[in-house]
C-alpha cells in the first residue's frame, strides 16, 4: 500500500480550503490557480507558498491580465505567475498529446 501524499507546509485541509480559494470569477482562472496548487504548491517553498496566498487577494480582472501577460506584476509576483503559467502550459500539452 502506497503512503500518503505528504504536504510539507499545508495538511490535506489547509489544501482543500486553498483550492476553494483558487475558485474565482472567471472558468479560466480557476483552471490556472487549481493546475498550480495540484502540480505545484506542495513542492513550492515556504516563500512561494506565501507569495501565492498573497497573490490570491488580487482582483481576478488584474491576475488574469498578469497571466495572460497583458499586464506587468509586481516583482514579488513575476516569478510565481511564470510558474502558474508554465504548469498551465504543460498540462494543456500532455492533455493535447493524448
Amino acid at each position: 500500500m502506497a503512503a500518503p501524499p505528504q504536504f510539507p507546509a499545508a495538511g490535506p485541509q489547509e489544501l482543500g480550503k486553498l483550492r476553494w480559494r483558487c475558485r474565482r470569477g472567471m472558468k479560466e482562472l480557476d483552471v490556472l490557480l487549481a493546475r498550480y496548487v495540484d502540480e505545484r504548491f506542495c513542492s513550492a517553498s515556504n516563500l512561494e507558498q506565501d507569495a501565492f496566498n498573497e497573490l490570491l487577494e488580487t482582483e481576478d480582472t488584474v491576475l488574469y491580465a498578469y497571466c495572460l501577460g497583458s499586464e506587468r506584476p509586481p516583482p514579488q509576483f513575476a516569478a510565481l505567475i511564470e510558474r502558474i503559467t508554465a504548469v498551465s502550459l504543460a498540462g494543456r500539452k500532455s492533455a493535447a498529446d493524448q
